[in-house]
């Protein structure tokens, strides 16, 4: 009697210990669906709201776009930044507040007002030997993107940033307020791969001219860029490359960085600065928050 109960106990753990893993494979077959759902529905809230074509790419945080590749009329973002630079012997810290539109389709505008602020952090180092707390400039730029191909999942835009250079605060009486200028035409082409994968690059020159010496330098800025983002959100992690050369100088900073989704229309960056290759700086932090009017995401 006892044996007859036992040989089908035995068998009914035997199929289930069999049938455990089927199940498993099943469970994690259906999570991964569903990330391939959610990654859909919300690539098609993006791309298939509107007229024209607009593909969902990952933006750099720290040297972002003017606007959106592929924007839409009526699209408009606030920002404002907040970072923190450790120096060889004072810190920086720094302060922006951006307004981007695209008054037509694909076609965005920019204002932006960044501010310095320095601080000794080497008491026997004299005060007039750091740099002036100021406002650096009034920035205006334009981009109008010139591709947008389904096909490739890629963008391709061109644009112009004009600095109008400002005297520090406590020069503005020592001669005009407008110091000089900072030219800076660029190309920006982004590329998603698959659902999650995306990478972008951001070349240019930066022409600076002052006025008092009637100086002009030039240097070239290449910034590229890859994240991830997170299945059926807007929130992602990677990596930005800031690369600048000049004719005597190389310098390279890695920014690792996140992005997440607080409320509706309203997200946050977060991203560190690991510097190589520079002589006078060392690690820095950096931190956007950017509001998205009348724009739903997750």
């Amino acid at each position: 009697m006892t044996r007859n109960i036992v040989m089908p106990a035995c068998l009914l753990a035997l199929i289930i210990f069999l049938l455990q893993p089927i199940a498993r494979a099943q469970d994690t077959d259906s999570l991964a669906l569903l990330n391939r759902q959610a990654d859909s529905v919300y690539i098609n809230e993006i791309e298939k709201k509107a007229e024209p074509l607009k593909l969902l790419h990952a933006e750099p945080l720290y040297i972002d776009l003017i606007r959106d590749l592929g924007a839409r009329k009526g699209e408009k973002e606030w920002n404002v930044g907040l970072g923190l630079t450790d120096n060889n012997d004072f810190d920086s810290y720094t302060a922006l507040v951006e307004f981007e539109f695209a008054p037509v389709n694909r076609l965005g505008f920019e204002v932006e007002l960044p501010f310095t602020f320095y601080y000794r952090t080497n008491g026997k180092m004299p005060k007039d030997s750091i740099p002036a707390n100021r406002l650096n400039s009034l920035k205006l730029a334009t981009q109008f993107t010139l591709l947008v191909s389904n096909p490739l999942k890629t963008s391709v835009a061109i644009g112009y940033i004009h600095e109008f250079e400002l005297r520090p605060f406590d020069a503005r009486e020592k001669g005009p307020l407008w110091s000089g200028n900072i030219y800076n035409p660029f190309i920006v082409a982004a590329k998603r791969w698959g659902s999650n994968a995306h990478s972008l690059i951001y070349a240019g020159p930066a022409i600076t001219s002052h006025f008092h010496s009637g100086a002009t330098h030039t240097s070239w800025q290449v910034n590229s860029s890859f994240h991830y983002m997170v299945p059926g959100t807007r929130n992602f992690i990677g990596v930005e490359l800031n690369k600048e050369f000049s004719d005597t100088d190389f310098d390279l900073t890695i920014r690792p960085q996140l992005r997440l989704s607080l409320t509706d229309n309203l997200m946050v960056g977060i991203v560190a600065g690991v510097p190589i290759g520079r002589e006078n700086q060392r690690l820095s932090t950096f931190t956007r928050l950017i509001y998205e009017p009348k724009h739903r995401h997750r």
